[in-house]
């Protein structure tokens, strides 16, 4: 039975850890933009063509 009370104090433990750990990411700004960088990803070939037109000119 005290294996019970060691296991369920440690993963309330980890709980607290993952939950302080994600509310230090989120006032830090790591989840600000959601929507530029999958955006971005889908363009990067024509900004690429882009600049290379602008640099041979």
């Amino acid at each position: 039975m005290s294996v019970i009370y060691l296991l369920l104090s440690l993963s309330i433990l980890v709980a607290l850890v993952f939950l302080i750990v994600f509310i230090y990411a989120v006032k830090k700004g790591q989840y600000d933009d959601t929507y530029t960088p999958s955006v971005r990803m889908l363009f990067d070939d024509e900004l690429v063509k882009t600049n290379k037109k602008l640099t041979k000119d």
